[in-house]
């Protein structure tokens, strides 16, 4: 199974619709973000927070960028 399809299958197991492209790329830059301020653990878990709060990919990717200095 590939990334795209794990992703795919795991949003419908939790009853989401499949992520938007531009979602998934928000994500993986903030996990970049997350994971080049920090550590490598910082990477999923900052991913989560900004689920946990609400804030979309892009607006989370913002705040981390700002959080970063970068």
């Amino acid at each position: 199974m590939t990334g795209q399809e794990w992703i795919a299958a795991f949003a419908a197991e939790l009853g989401l619709e499949p992520l938007a492209e531009a979602d998934v790329e928000a994500l993986l830059d903030l996990a970049g973000v997350a994971a080049h301020a920090s550590e490598r653990l910082a990477a999923p878990l900052t991913c989560y927070l900004a689920a946990m709060a609400g804030v979309a990919p892009a607006d989370a990717l913002a705040r981390a960028r700002a959080l970063a200095g970068t």
